[in-house]
């Protein structure tokens, strides 16, 4: 071995520690959407009441959350689109954490609600067993994206359990409002993963959207409709209006509960042909009554006294935050059309997939809040957000981490809505650009782009920002090395 790396690609990363008998306190690392594998317990997933899924917990639940389809086959070619916690497992245990004594992960049915019983019941059971495996020592937790809301869930239903065994919660982008423009569009049109050939190895846009409309962790992704945005997020759409024999074309908007009657209507005649079957597949009123009350739940938490709170999320990428469906050459003549369409989206500044805003809106006291320069999967790669990782677990820095390209925001001028659509990538951080300066209305960017998560234009410096709970730049991303 050379370097940590295998004669063979295939078989990667040589995970042996640096630090072999370094004394550690356990850490708990927590996955997001679509950031656990998922078993079937027949050949394929099935829509058959007695086929289940399952979630394996290999490697002291670590392999569920490591690479997201570990064959040979991905490894060989380095599909790097389905690494989601393996950069991050790797750091921890060159720093002297050992799976099953003071390193664990906690994957789970991403598709559910973030706070139904099964759910919190195995965050329970993973707490205590780090806990007990390390021996009676407090877990420090590293949550990313829906896994922060996952938490927060958890602080407000079981916060006597999470004061007895958490001792620091390090939560990354945190879609704590909501993440308005992706989540809109995948109610509507469903969501790509990633794109070029690495494509190849995902569920269809179209399959993802049929699974999407019927699972609760989407809905309560929904934007917070109690939250106060610095402006709302709105859904438009080019529609074709015949009055008599006079045709014209309106752009009308959908902003607050209006988005939710556009659900409604465009996913009325919503269905999947299965095994000769047809199942209606509409716009689940239900699960929204649900996802409102886990709301509520979001809103009532609190941090234990004791427990240390950091937040890194991500910016200077462009992130969706309001959808446009058709064009004015082009309008929707009936709102179903909708679901055959792609969106062109006006952006903010964000992660690719969470906008700043939201990320940053936790509502605890924190210690500190980091805005990073990176997208939404490359914050758990970014040796940036490894340093901080490190400073806040404790852990002594041999040498020095390379910092990856960090930047301050600069404000961008508003302009107007752009004439070119284009798709996206959930996750953002793989965007490819189309040409042209984008356009703005109200302070929402927007940029000819295929793809949600396209690095803009507007920075400046190159260090990441600390911020404090009134949102005010504390330091820059060297400050803590100098402090420390």
């Amino acid at each position: 071995m050379k370097g940590g790396f295998s004669f063979w690609p295939c078989f990667g990363y040589d995970r042996s520690s640096d630090d072999a008998d370094v004394d550690r306190d356990p850490v708990l690392l927590v996955s997001g959407i679509a950031g656990s594998i998922l078993n079937s317990k027949s050949y394929t997933v099935s829509l058959e009441k007695d086929k289940d899924l399952v979630v394996p917990d290999d490697d002291y639940g670590l392999y569920a959350i490591d690479i997201l389809d570990p064959s040979t086959v991905m490894k060989c070619l380095h599909v790097t689109g389905v690494y989601h916690f393996h950069e991050m497992i790797d750091m921890l245990v060159k720093c002297g954490y050992k799976k099953g004594t003071t390193l664990f992960g906690y994957g789970y049915d991403f598709r559910q609600s973030v706070r139904i019983d099964k759910l919190m019941d195995g965050l329970k059971t993973k707490l205590e067993t780090a806990y007990t495996a390390s021996g009676g020592r407090k877990v420090s937790i590293i949550s990313h994206s829906m896994g922060g809301l996952l938490l927060q869930c958890f602080l407000t239903l079981h916060n006597d359990v999470f004061a007895k065994y958490v001792n620091k919660w390090i939560c990354i982008a945190c879609p704590f409002q909501g993440a308005p423009g992706c989540i809109n569009d995948s109610l509507l049109t469903g969501l790509q993963f990633v794109e070029g050939f690495q494509s190849f190895f995902f569920v269809s846009r179209w399959s993802m959207h049929q699974l999407l409309i019927e699972c609760p962790s989407i809905y309560e992704m929904l934007a917070n409709p109690e939250f106060k945005w610095k402006k709302q997020p709105e859904i438009k759409v080019w529609r074709k209006q015949c009055k008599d024999v006079e045709t014209s074309v309106e752009l009308k908007t959908y902003a607050g509960p209006e988005i939710i009657t556009l659900f409604e209507e465009a996913l009325q005649n919503n269905e999947l042909e299965y095994d000769g079957k047809t199942i209606p597949l509409p716009f689940n009123s239900t699960i929204l009554e649900w996802a409102t009350g886990t709301w509520q739940v979001l809103k009532n938490a609190k941090l234990p006294e004791g427990v240390s709170f950091y937040n890194i999320y991500g910016t200077s990428f462009d992130t969706p935050y309001d959808v446009c469906y058709g064009s004015e050459k082009s309008p929707i003549e009936d709102l179903p059309e909708i679901c055959h369409s792609t969106a062109e989206y006006g952006y903010v500044d964000g992660d690719g997939t969470v906008p700043s805003e939201s990320a940053m809106a936790d509502g605890f006291e924190a210690v500190e809040r980091v805005a990073m320069a990176a997208g939404h999967r490359q914050l758990l790669a970014d040796n940036s957000v490894f340093q901080y990782i490190q400073k806040w677990l404790g852990i002594e820095q041999k040498t020095s981490i390379n910092h990856s390209k960090t930047s301050r925001v600069a404000d961008i001028p508003s302009r107007a809505w752009p004439g070119v659509r284009g798709g996206g990538t959930w996750g953002g951080s793989e965007g490819k650009g189309r040409g042209g300066e984008g356009f703005a209305e109200d302070g929402v960017r927007a940029s000819r782009a295929w793809g949600c998560g396209r690095r803009h234009r507007g920075v400046i410096g190159d260090e990441a920002q600390v911020v404090d709970d009134d949102g005010k730049v504390t330091g820059d991303g060297e400050d803590w090395g100098r402090k420390g």
